[in-house]
């Protein structure tokens, strides 16, 4: 048995594979989002050790004797501060934190042709710029620590009582050369921070510490067992759906994320859209993020007092368009393509014959849109009409996924892929301890592009964000 953990933004998910790639056991166990701040975003790590316990414990059951490694998967770009033994310093920060929109300044100051080995665009919630703002406003706490780690690496950490990264998560942090394939030591020196914090980089299926007896009690799994080094979750999701070179996937889940994988590293010249490393050497992968997908949803469901079957019951009894109205989901600012920390959401063009349905569909026509832009941000890296591999638990509505196909206008499949970041954990674990897996690759129709009745609203969306641009 091979054991994937995927500590995400708000819940850790186990998931017990057998060897023929079937689910044994899956379970999830949530943990709160702290805002102590406005635009701040934060977690106490040990929710998320109280989590991998409960989770593991329910997916395992009776076949804990069984699992022979444990891989993990995590969400990307933030920072835990840690003493060599793990125990957290302070919250973690997470990627969606807009606190250090300052410290970006020093990042801007980078010499062009290092911003280009970076390779990303230089935006809040990446462990730079939070490690930058740590080492200004609470200098104490970052002089203290031994490691600034990635959350799965924290993770690792306290189940082996090693530190180390890997390439997949590494690249998320603006703190690592795509070209050279390692840390950018330049970059740690020219913005003044502590390169010692950062831990040694391995490969991301190969063994990189063993279950400590404390770990192995807590989890309630046998002592000494390998831990993969692992990968973030969109590079795990990626591998544990089988996503092909030239293939391209949409996760729509409180984020949206628009991959494709690549087998040669072709960087963005307008740093507006990321490269990331894959999980597999020689590969990386170009992704459009979009930060406001469910999230924008859930709140937008939440003010009108709705269930998910009212809100689309309401949504398909408005018409396209929404006679005018047109929303900007911004809440929490914007990464691809407007790389803006200070958007905001928004409702325009309002009317007293707008009702409920026509806020609710505005809404998902928003996102949708902001979809299309981080689509078309990606430009040619997007093989031409090439199917988008959907995937996310926010993306199970027919008349939803019908609107992001006409939309997009590209044919959306689905693939028999769920918690695919827990599933390429589990891989990666088979992989660090010679066990190789298939990955199922098939396909099933979901949406065709049917109309273009949204494209004067998606022209009147872009129109509305360059007006309000200047007001954010």
């Amino acid at each position: 048995m091979l054991l994937g953990l995927d500590l995400g933004t708000g819940s850790l998910k186990a998931l017990l594979l057998d060897f023929n790639g079937q689910v044994r056991g899956e379970a999830s166990r949530p943990y709160p989002v702290a805002a102590p701040h406005p635009g701040w975003a934060e977690s106490d790590p040990e929710d998320w050790w109280r989590a991998a316990a409960e989770a593991t414990q329910a997916a395992v059951g009776p076949l804990a004797s069984q699992v022979v490694a444990v891989g993990l998967s995590g969400q990307m770009h933030g920072v835990v501060l840690s003493d060599p033994a793990g125990q957290p310093l302070r919250p973690a920060i997470l990627w969606a934190d807009g606190r250090a929109v300052r410290e970006l300044s020093a990042l801007k100051a980078l010499p062009e042709s290092l911003q280009h080995r970076l390779a990303n665009p230089l935006v809040v919630g990446m462990a730079a710029p939070s490690l930058l703002w740590l080492e200004r406003n609470e200098p104490r706490p970052y002089a203290e620590a031994r490691w600034a780690l990635q959350p799965k690496d924290w993770l690792r950490l306290r189940l082996t009582g090693q530190a180390a990264s890997e390439p997949s998560d590494a690249s998320g942090t603006l703190l690592y050369d795509l070209l050279a394939d390692t840390w950018a030591w330049e970059a740690l020196e020219r913005l003044g921070l502590r390169a010692e914090l950062l831990p040694p980089l391995l490969p991301s299926g190969t063994v990189a510490g063993h279950l400590t007896r404390a770990a192995a009690r807590w989890l309630g799994l046998p002592e000494g067992l390998p831990v993969a080094a692992g990968a973030a979750d969109t590079a795990a999701a990626l591998l544990g759906s089988g996503l092909a070179v030239g293939q391209v996937q949409l996760t729509v889940g409180s984020g949206a994320q628009i991959a494709v994988l690549l087998d040669t590293l072709q960087i963005d010249p307008t740093l507006r859209t990321h490269r990331y490393r894959a999980t597999r050497p020689q590969q990386w992968y170009a992704l459009a993020a979009m930060q406001n997908a469910g999230l924008a949803l859930e709140w937008v469901r939440n003010m009108l007092h709705l269930s998910w079957e009212e809100a689309y019951r309401e949504a398909q009894q408005a018409p396209a368009g929404c006679e005018g109205l047109c929303f900007l989901p911004y809440l929490t600012g914007e990464r691809t393509p407007h790389l803006n920390p200070q958007a905001r959401g928004v409702w325009a063009g309002l009317r007293l014959n707008h009702q409920r349905g026509h806020l609710m569909r505005a809404a998902l026509e928003g996102v949708a849109y902001s979809l299309r832009e981080g689509l078309e941000a990606l430009g040619a890296v997007i093989p031409p009409q090439a199917p988008l591999r959907l995937s996310g638990g926010g993306s199970q509505e027919p008349f939803w996924q019908q609107m992001l196909s006409d939309v997009l206008g590209r044919p959306l499949v689905s693939t028999p892929t769920p918690s695919a970041s827990a599933r390429g954990a589990a891989l990666l674990a088979g992989m660090a301890v010679g066990i190789t897996l298939e990955v199922a690759r098939s396909e099933t129709p979901v949406a065709e592009p049917q109309s273009s009745v949204y494209e004067e609203g998606y022209q009147r969306y872009k129109q509305l964000y360059r007006q309000l641009s200047s007001w954010f």
